[in-house]
């Protein structure tokens, strides 16, 4: 295999083509068709419709089934949040950086599989599954993107990130159009249900992860080999200390980091919770809650205007720069969640949200990524620079979650909590305006 130089068409693509092979795992995964299945497979509703059960056992425990599929969402974050600066710093000094983004792709994408066999038999093989496939998709997004500062240079990370967030959004829409024509039409595929076609969804969720993945596999390097003071163990130990010593002596990091750990509470605990306020909070002129198509319609809509919104957010960002980008990406999801709060009660005026949610969300994320890489010192460590990335992002997850979750719990809507994470947008605006403004010559 030849050796691109930094900065070529044909790695950047290569490396972008990661965001298309997992990012089938977030949307056919995570947001619409297994959590839908899941939650067929563990209701039981009488002749009429209405639930007569919705509690499994797990462990010898009893759950209420949906609280269930979010506490081993949690744990799995949890898990990667706790082991990846240890498995990072060891990539590092193995150089094995390409080998760990592997194993954590396949172990992934294998659960994704496997989930063909999960029904409501085997509901605690399903759940294992669900944690194993996070779980693979969060290990290897830490070693992904750690791969971003040593293939593009500074003045290339935002258009190059940008790409990679664009390419995962309108692959995974292709796979999940697909499988909802399966689904909905299962006969024109000569399968026998729509339970089949749905258990055929998630087969091909882990064979397009594995196959796309191949393409950057292929062209990604190793990794550099560092050299060995202490046992393997002892070296991961030793990098997660150093990143953290550096991260204490580096204001614009660190403030960085800080203010992005607060607004990612809110932008993703959006991303996790837009399904579940539409079903509650949104209601048709019969009084109806929004039905599954409807729901995953409007995902759709965020998947693709969320493509643009990478590009666009990229382009700003050239013309002003980062800082200023990312600040007025948190005033925008400020309006959003104050709009929704006041304003959002119909599916009309929930599909205009979606499309802002959509625009700000593929900005943001981007350029949070692409903003970060261009802050670090000069270093080879990547991946352990990168992996507090991830934990900051993973543990902004479960704070925003319970959080969120802590509100609703206390109050008779889910409009009242959406106020939390404007609180947190604020924040974050708050926050980014105190980071020293970027000087790309300081770095790499």
């Amino acid at each position: 295999m030849e050796t691109l130089p930094l900065g070529s068409k044909k790695i950047t693509r290569a490396w972008a083509t990661y965001d298309l092979a997992n990012s089938a795992y977030n949307l056919v995964i995570t947001a619409t068709i297994f959590p839908i299945y899941y939650n067929a497979v563990t209701t039981q509703k009488n002749s009429s419709g209405e639930i007569i059960r919705d509690t499994v056992q797990f462990l010898g425990l009893t759950f209420k089934n949906t609280a269930l599929y979010e506490y081993a969402l949690a744990f799995a974050y949890l898990i990667v949040a706790l082991f990846s600066p240890l498995l990072s710093g060891v990539a590092d000094y193995g150089g094995s950086k390409k080998k760990f983004m592997q194993l954590f792709c396949y172990l992934g994408a294998t659960a994704c599989a496997l989930m063909y066999f999960f029904d409501s038999t085997n509901v605690s093989f399903g759940i294992l599954l669900a944690v194993l496939a996070c779980i693979g998709f969060s290990g290897s997004m830490v070693f992904y993107n750690a791969y971003l500062p040593e293939i593009a240079a500074p003045e290339q990370q935002d258009k190059v990130s940008a790409q990679g967030f664009a390419m995962g959004y309108w692959g995974s829409s292709i796979l999940l159009i697909f499988n909802l024509i399966m689904i909905q039409k299962p006969d024109w595929f000569h399968i026998s249900s729509t339970a089949q076609a749905t258990k055929i969804s998630f087969l091909t969720v882990g064979l397009w992860w594995a196959g796309f993945a191949q393409i950057p596999f292929y062209y990604l390097p190793a990794g550099q080999r560092k050299e060995r003071k202490r046992t393997t163990l002892a070296n991961g130990y030793m990098e997660l200390h150093k990143v953290w010593k550096d991260l204490k002596t580096n204001k614009q990091l660190k403030r960085y980091l800080f203010a992005f750990f607060v607004y990612s509470m809110g932008v993703q605990t959006v991303m996790l919770v837009a399904t579940l306020f539409a079903s509650n909070e949104i209601k048709d002129s019969n009084g109806n809650g929004m039905d599954a198509s409807k729901l995953i319609t409007v995902i759709l809509i965020i998947q693709f205007v969320a493509m643009a919104g990478a590009y666009l957010f990229s382009f700003l960002s050239r013309k002003t720069d980062n800082l200023f980008t990312l600040k007025i990406a948190t005033l925008f999801w400020i309006l959003i969640c104050g709009f929704t709060y006041r304003f959002v009660y119909t599916p009309a005026h929930f599909y205009v949200v979606a499309i802002g949610v959509g625009l700000v969300m593929g900005g943001i994320q981007s350029l949070s990524r692409s903003t970060y890489s261009k802050m670090l010192p000069v270093t080879h460590d990547h991946t352990s620079y990168f992996s507090f990335y991830d934990v900051c992002e993973k543990l902004s997850i479960v704070m925003g979650m319970f959080c969120f979750a802590l509100i609703t719990e206390s109050s008779e809507t889910m409009r009242t909590p959406v106020m939390l994470l404007m609180i947190f947008f604020i924040l974050g605006f708050l926050f980014l305006h105190r980071v020293p403004k970027i000087n790309d010559s300081l770095h790499h």
